[in-house]
C-alpha cells in the first residue's frame, strides 16, 4: 500500500520530552513512524504513514503536538507553495476528493510577529483558486479545514519575524490533545481540590502519554497526594487507583477531595478508588492486576521521607499491646500509626522491584526523580535486572532537576543490569535546603 506524506505541527516546549511522547503513542497504536527527520530545534517533521485513521490516532492524544496535516506543499514564497501544491503527485486526486466538500481555511504561524488583516486573508485564499473547490464555505463545522502555515525567523529571543522564512500548506487531519483544550480543562487554577506539591496539568499528560496510560486498564499511583496523576489517567481512559501514607491527603478538606475532582471533570467512572497505605507494606493483592504504575515519589522536601515502623525498635516494644477501653489502640479508627525515616534511594529500589513483579510484560512503570546539578558527577539512574530503562528525560530548574524515568517491564528472562542498594540520590534533601554548596 502506498504511504501519503503527512505534515506535523509541534510545540517548542518540554524538547526533552516531546520525541519520547511521539514514539511513546505511535508505539501505543501501532503505527510505523520514521523519526529520522525528527530535529529538536524545529516544529515541524514530514512523515509517511498509510492512511489518515493512522495520523489521527497518533496525534489525538499528543500535548507537544499542535496538529498533523495532509502534506500539500511547501515554499519560501507563496509563488513557491503554489508551484509546490500544484506538482504534488497526488494533486489532481487530492483535488477531487475534496472539490464537493464543505470546507474553510486557516492561518497559523511559528515565531512571527507579522499580522494578517481579513483582506490580506481573503486575497491569500483567492490565491489557491486552482484548487476549483466548489463545496460551500462553512465555518464551522466544516468538512474539511486547509491551513496555511508560516514559519518566520524570529529577530531576537523576544522580537518574532516579520517576513516568513517558509510556508506550508495541508489539510488538517487531526488536531492534538493540547489543540482541543486539554491544558485548560485541566489547569490547577481550576481544579477543585489541589495542594502545595499538584503536579502541573501540562506535564502529567505528557507524563501518562510516555506511560502509555490505556482505556479500560489499570492505573496505580502509589503516591497518590493529591491525585494530578491519577487525573491524567482518567482523562485518557484508565481505570485509576491510587494509595497515600498521609491520610490527610486522602481524606482532603470537607468536599474537596481527589474524588471530586473527577466528579468536577465528569470522569467519576474512571476512578477506582484510593486508600491510606504505606507503600512498603503494600496492601493491595498479588493477584490484582496493574496495567501501568504512574507516580512522583515524595523528594523529602516538605518533610523527610518516612514509612510504617519504629526508629527505634527496643523503646518501641511492647507498645502495640496497649489498649483503650478494652480494645486495642491500633485498631481505632483515630490511631496514628508510628513511622521511622526512610531514604529515597530505599524507596525507589522498593519501587522497582513492586514493579517488576506487579506489571504485565511490556507494562510500563515511570515516576519523576530529583537530581543535583551542582557536581561535575554524572547521576546514577536505578536499574533493575527486570526492568529496562526506556526514557530519561530531564526537565532543569537551574541547580536541581526532575528526571520523568519510564521503564518497561521485559520479564525474568530479560536479565538487564540492577543497581540496587547504591546511593543515587545524594542525600537530596540536605543538599536542597543547603543551596546545593
Amino acid at each position: 500500500m502506498a504511504r501519503k506524506r503527512y505534515l506535523l505541527f509541534m510545540v517548542q516546549v518540554h524538547l526533552n520530552f516531546r520525541l519520547a511522547e511521539l514514539e511513546s503513542l505511535a508505539d501505543l497504536h501501532g503505527v510505523d513512524v520514521d523519526f529520522s527527520s525528527y530535529s529538536v530545534d524545529s516544529p515541524f517533521m514530514i512523515v509517511t504513514l498509510e492512511n489518515d485513521k493512522q495520523a489521527s490516532d497518533w496525534i489525538r492524544r499528543s500535548v507537544l503536538t499542535r496538529a498533523i496535516y495532509e502534506y500539500w506543499g511547501e515554499g519560501n514564497t507563496y509563488e513557491s507553495l503554489h508551484k509546490s501544491v500544484q506538482a504534488h503527485p497526488e494533486f489532481e486526486q487530492y483535488k477531487s476528493a475534496n472539490e464537493r466538500k464543505s470546507f474553510k481555511f486557516e492561518f497559523e504561524k511559528f515565531g512571527g510577529n507579522a499580522k494578517q488583516d481579513i483582506s490580506t486573508r481573503v486575497t491569500t485564499i483567492e490565491s489557491f483558486q486552482y484548487l476549483e473547490l466548489k463545496g460551500p464555505i462553512k465555518m464551522k463545522n466544516p468538512d474539511e479545514v486547509f491551513t496555511v502555515i508560516e514559519e518566520y525567523k524570529a529577530i531576537s529571543e523576544n522580537i518574532g519575524g516579520e517576513v516568513p522564512e517558509k510556508i506550508y500548506f495541508g489539510r488538517l487531519i487531526q488536531l492534538s490533545d493540547r489543540a482541543r483544550g486539554a491544558l485548560e480543562k485541566y489547569d490547577l487554577k481550576k481544579r477543585p481540590y489541589k495542594g502545595t506539591t499538584s503536579f502541573e496539568a501540562e506535564l502529567s499528560l505528557v507524563s501518562a502519554n510516555i506511560a502509555q496510560v490505556k482505556p479500560a486498564h489499570i492505573m496505580y499511583d502509589p503516591f497518590v497526594g493529591t491525585g494530578s496523576f491519577l487525573v491524567a489517567g482518567g482523562h485518557y481512559g484508565a481505570l485509576v487507583l491510587g494509595s497515600d501514607i498521609d491520610g490527610r491527603m486522602i481524606r482532603g478538606k470537607g468536599q474537596q477531595t481527589i474524588k471530586a475532582n473527577f466528579k468536577y471533570y465528569k470522569e467519576s467512572i474512571q476512578f477506582l478508588d484510593v486508600m491510606t497505605m504505606d507503600f512498603t507494606h503494600n496492601a493491595l493483592r498479588k493477584d490484582f492486576v496493574i496495567d501501568t504504575i504512574l507516580c512522583d515519589p515524595p523528594y523529602g522536601i516538605r518533610e523527610s521521607i518516612k514509612v510504617l515502623g519504629a526508629k527505634d525498635p527496643e523503646r518501641f516494644a511492647g507498645k502495640e499491646d496497649v489498649e483503650i477501653n478494652g480494645q486495642k489502640a491500633y485498631l481505632l479508627r483515630d490511631y496514628i500509626p508510628t513511622k521511622k525515616p526512610y531514604s529515597l534511594d530505599s524507596l525507589l529500589d522498593d519501587l522497582l522491584d513492586y514493579a517488576s513483579q506487579r506489571l504485565p510484560i511490556n507494562g510500563r512503570l515511570a515516576f519523576w526523580m530529583p537530581t543535583a546539578n551542582d557536581e561535575n558527577v554524572a547521576t546514577i539512574i536505578p536499574l533493575h535486572s527486570n526492568l529496562e530503562l526506556k526514557y530519561n528525560c530531564v526537565q532543569d530548574f537551574n541547580k536541581w532537576s526532575r528526571r520523568l524515568l519510564v521503564y518497561i517491564n521485559r520479564g525474568h528472562e530479560f536479565n538487564g543490569p540492577n543497581n540496587s542498594g547504591l546511593s543515587r540520590t545524594g542525600n537530596f534533601r540536605d543538599r536542597y535546603f543547603s543551596g546545593f554548596n
